[in-house]
């Protein structure tokens, strides 16, 4: 009698590798969570260490540069932070001086503002009465007047979250001044205990960093562009609280997309109190215009060319990182894509052009 043998069903190649790669996502999307959701618990200690490596990424070719001219590492690494908060604090105060100066002169214009507005609907197109106009201004008034109360437990709220903030910025200094100082020791200490992986982690190591300096220092200059075309167009224009607008601009600058048109929108909204519509409408022109030199440029000149990212890809990471992190995740969501693309194929032992170091440790 014949041995009868059943055959088993084949299973599609194509089904047995879409399988073994929905099994995978499912794990790192796992990971991915459990991740987030240990640096939400933990946010006040981790997010001022992720601002100190991106601004030990913009500050240590200073540390580097200082080394170079001869003085030891703790005077190089000392001096790059008190330039650093010298900056920080010349900023502020003149964001201080000039706002004190310039919000009467606003004012004034804002109610010339308000007159012109108000004149021009009494006897343009839409004749409306002025009895109407006093009536929905002092509706709007006694609106502002009942949310006064929240308004002020917004503000004691947010006067609670001050010790929190300067807990962090001190942290973040802290973190700063290690890094810059035994950056390297850091790195080497972290990777010792991989074994054969160890070269791998070193060169996927080195082209992350290279690619997180690049990006920082690239938005740097992006920012700076920004702020002081800002700045000159609204010098020109007359309009109050330059300086407090082009550094906003400029911090905006740093969250692609949304941060700018959140910047823009206010620096619209100021030219259009102060100095009446159509002043709005050519600052708005301005601002589009400088959008597109910006998009079509500057970002491809300075940051794309390291990135290699399609603008879709941007505006896909960064509705995902808003998302999962609101406004600091869509911040840190481009930074860390990034470094994340440029370290994989090092990390999986593929061919890359030679990359730049991790922050430089002291000179033994």
């Amino acid at each position: 009698m014949a041995d009868e043998r059943t055959e088993a069903p084949q299973v599609p190649i194509l089904l047995t590798t879409v399988a073994a790669w929905a099994w995978r996502l499912i794990v790192v999307g796992a990971l991915v969570y459990v991740l987030l959701q240990m640096f939400d618990q933990v946010r006040i200690v981790a997010l001022p260490t992720v601002i100190a490596v991106l601004m030990t990424s913009l500050l240590h070719p200073v540390t580097d540069r200082l080394r170079k001219w001869g003085a030891p590492s703790l005077l190089a690494t000392w001096l790059t932070l008190l330039l650093a908060l010298s900056l920080i604090a010349g900023v502020g105060v003149l964001i201080g001086l000039r706002a004190n100066s310039d919000f009467p002169k606003l004012l004034t214009e804002i109610q010339s503002t308000a007159r012109s507005v108000q004149t021009w609907l009494e006897t343009g197109p839409l004749h409306l009465k002025h009895a109407q106009l006093e009536d929905e201004i002092n509706k709007l008034a006694a609106h502002l007047r009942n949310q006064q109360t929240q308004l002020v437990n917004t503000a004691l709220s947010a006067t609670a979250k001050v010790g929190e903030f300067l807990a962090g910025i001190i942290f973040m200094f802290f973190v700063m001044f290690f890094l810059l100082k035994d950056g390297r020791k850091i790195w080497a200490f972290m990777i010792s205990g991989t074994g054969s992986y160890q070269p791998r982690l070193e060169r996927a190591g080195r082209a992350g960093w290279q690619t997180l300096s690049h990006y920082v220092q690239g938005s740097v200059m992006v920012s700076a562009i920004h702020a002081i075309a800002i700045a000159i167009v609204l010098t020109v224009m007359g309009v109050p609280l330059v300086v407090p607008l082009a550094v906003l601009v400029f911090f905006s600058s740093f969250i692609p997309i949304v941060g700018i048109l959140f910047a823009g929108g206010l620096a619209c909204l100021v030219v259009f109190s102060a100095k009446g519509i159509v002043a709005g409408l050519v600052f708005l022109g301005i601002l589009l215009l400088e959008q597109q030199l910006e998009g079509h440029l500057l970002q491809p000149m300075v940051v794309g060319r390291r990135l290699h990212f399609h603008p879709l890809a941007i505006i896909l990471i960064l509705g995902v990182g808003g998302v999962v992190g609101g406004i600091p995740g869509a911040a840190l969501a481009i930074p860390l894509s990034a470094v994340a693309y440029r370290a994989w194929p090092a990390l999986r032992g593929n061919d890359v052009e030679p990359e730049e170091e991790p922050p430089p440790a002291p000179a033994t």
